[in-house]
């Protein structure tokens, strides 16, 4: 339950609808990369405070070397529900929630070791469960949760078992936490994004070589409606919509921010 102090305290956050965008601050996990990392920079172009969670000590080191003292970055792994709850402590208020640190791993259901399920679920489900639990209580009346989940959620590829089922929880997580932080002005929003240029990708393409490589490319971008792959930036400004005050009656739902890849791909 959000803290009745911050609220009160928080005078001006709560009136104004807690938006972003105005000097507030927001918690981004998986903040050093990907689409994380876009939604760090687009809050701070937008004048906001941001502090960034992510494994990568040195990306967090980079990022706040290159965006400046707006950022304040934090290595932590958001499957530790005790290293959460320590920098929630420290932390001041917050307007915003944004989770967007995941974690991919292929295998067959029947080769997938037990730590692989655990990691994908720990980090896919287990850091927004956490993050929630950490960051939830000190947002006013008026914030705001984004939790990233995927499309995979909806049309996913066999050897993606777990990475599928972890994506399609943060949806239905999202349905949840909408009605139960409702209650107290919060709003809770998905977010699915289709293929988006990211490590995660690359990481992907390095272990094909050139040719296979290419191949996929272009059989990734034929599977959406728009012949592309996404940018991270893309999906970041969904992100920060999300948790303005533009979005201000949006809950419970989920973007879906793919270029028109569930209209094109079929099994």
């Amino acid at each position: 339950m959000p803290q009745q102090s911050n609220a009160a305290s928080g005078g001006q956050n709560a009136a104004s609808g807690g938006g972003v965008g105005r000097g507030r601050t927001v918690v981004v996990t998986g903040g050093a990369a990907g689409i994380g990392r876009g939604a760090v920079e687009r809050f701070v172009a937008a004048g906001d405070r941001v502090v960034a969670l992510d494994r990568d000590a040195a990306a967090l080191a980079a990022l706040e070397a290159e965006l400046g003292e707006l950022v304040t970055g934090r290595a932590v792994d958001v499957a530790d529900r005790a290293a959460l709850a320590a920098i929630a402590t420290e932390a001041g208020p917050v307007d915003a929630l944004v989770c967007a640190a995941g974690v991919q791993r292929y295998g067959t259901v029947v080769d997938t070791p037990g730590s692989v399920y655990d990691e994908v679920m720990a980090i896919n489900v287990g850091g927004v469960f956490f993050a929630c639990q950490a960051f939830v209580p000190k947002l006013p009346r008026g914030g705001s949760v984004v939790v990233v989940s995927s499309v995979q959620a909806y049309v996913t590829l066999p050897g993606c078992v777990p990475y599928a089922a972890a994506k399609a929880g943060l949806v239905a997580a999202a349905l949840a936490l909408a009605p139960e932080l409702g209650r107290h002005g919060i709003r809770v929003n998905a977010l699915a994004p289709g293929t988006i240029d990211t490590p995660m990708l690359r990481r992907d393409l390095a272990g094909m070589n050139r040719d296979e490589a290419d191949e996929f490319l272009r059989r990734v971008e034929e599977a959406n409606a728009l012949g592309r792959i996404g940018r991270p930036e893309e999906i970041a400004a969904v992100a920060v919509f999300l948790a303005s005050d533009a979005a201000s009656y949006v809950t419970g739902t989920t973007i879906v921010a793919d270029g028109g890849y569930l209209t094109v791909k079929k099994l």
